[in-house]
């Protein structure tokens, strides 16, 4: 058994007899232990609720509150409190009962003070060994969770490297047909034809669009091999308008307003562009999908010494609070299996990491959502 520090076991001596409260109470405090004194049930559970303790010494025969009705109650609220019963020589039944209640034990009347001690310090070993007891539990759990990912990833990694070649293959053909189209409108004979501007942005937006494809199919793949980013000065307002643009179907649709409150001076980020897109695509659609007709997503930018800090706000159906601790886990979704893999915000939050940001959220649900991006404002390696 470990040694334990009497000073601070948190105690509360509870006796409706004034002079054997006090006597009490004072060969405890010369024994290194200073208990709260309370001369009744009602009195107990008031200090309770102000003020945490660790062992409760409780008379059986109190007037108003018994001291069994008292125990019942210390357990129904404070579980961990472990509690001493002293009951009078003729009601060793009361003191049975009370262990029944949950008590740690009991002792009669006349109490040897240190038998009364070594109680106390039993019920205290008995706190710290339930503490350890249940740290020991949630680093298992974590441990758990950890490995059941570890081979999640380990699983995905393999059938990466067999998506990405099936997705590079069409996008390889997608290229080579959209420079032969280009080619041809290239061409004298076609230099005429009506709307030969607006194909020749359409051929654009397709060839831009396959270059991210790749760029996020490898990515995807950073956990399998790590892709070096391209890190240069970057107004994020482009990249706002161009994801906003991908999604302004679905804003349309849904009739939802963007407000901006973004700073012309605050939006310079040190950050890799192609990676940013990818991010503030997948914070954008994510909002996009909770909210209902006619509701609203505010972009907003601020700054700190080092930092640009980018929120996307919605007032959409929120995320509840059991799940906020879990939404950047990967293969975590409440979306059913065709509508979502999970990886979308495992995705985010490894990039953001990666450039040297943060990401934060904060969310109620049936109010909305908030995404707090930290993002460099120059390159700290050269600090």
């Amino acid at each position: 058994m470990n040694k334990l520090d009497d000073d601070k076991i948190r105690l509360l001596l509870v006796d409706d007899e004034e002079g054997f409260r006090s006597t009490i109470s004072k060969r405890l405090t010369k024994r290194g232990m200073k208990p709260v004194q309370a001369s009744d049930g009602k009195e107990c559970l008031d200090i309770l609720e102000k003020e945490p303790m660790d062992v409760v010494i409780l008379d059986v025969k109190m007037p108003g509150i018994s001291g069994i009705d008292t125990l019942k109650a210390i357990k129904q609220t404070h579980k961990k409190i472990q509690v001493i019963l002293l009951t009078g020589n003729v009601a060793i039944t009361d003191g049975i009962e009370g262990i029944k209640a949950g008590a740690f034990d009991y002792l009669t009347k006349p109490v040897e003070i240190d038998h009364l001690v070594n109680k106390i310090k039993q019920a205290f070993e008995m706190i710290r060994l339930e503490k350890e007891k249940q740290k020991e539990l949630e680093y298992r759990a974590k441990l758990e969770k950890k490995m059941i990912d570890t081979d999640r990833l380990v699983s995905l990694g393999t059938m990466s490297t067999g998506i990405a070649h099936e997705i590079n293959n069409p996008l390889a053909i997608i290229n080579e047909s959209a420079g032969f189209m280009k080619y041809i409108l290239g061409t004298p004979e076609m230099l005429k034809i009506p709307r030969r501007d607006a194909l020749m942005m359409g051929i654009g937006k397709i060839e831009k669009s396959i270059k991210r494809a790749g760029r996020i199919t490898h990515q995807l793949l950073g956990h399998v091999k790590k892709q070096e980013s391209t890190l240069s000065e970057t107004d994020i307002m482009p990249l706002l308008h161009e994801t906003l643009g991908l999604l302004e179907k679905d804003i349309k649709d849904k009739q939802i307003k963007i407000n901006w409150e973004i700073d012309k001076k605050k939006n310079i980020v040190w950050i890799d562009p192609y990676q940013m897109r990818q991010v503030l695509m997948n914070l954008l659609n994510n909002a996009v999908h909770a909210l209902k007709e006619n509701g609203s997503i505010t972009l907003t930018t601020s700054e700190s010494n080092d930092d640009i800090i980018l929120e996307i706000k919605d007032n959409g159906i929120g995320i509840p609070k059991e799940n906020l601790g879990k939404i950047f886990d990967p293969f975590f979704t409440t979306k059913s299996f065709d509508e979502g893999t999970g990886l979308g915000l495992f995705v985010v939050h490894k990039i953001v990491s990666s450039l040297n940001g943060k990401i934060d959220v904060t969310s109620k649900v049936g109010k909305g959502t908030c995404f707090q991006l930290r993002l460099p404002k120059y390159d700290k390696s050269n600090k």
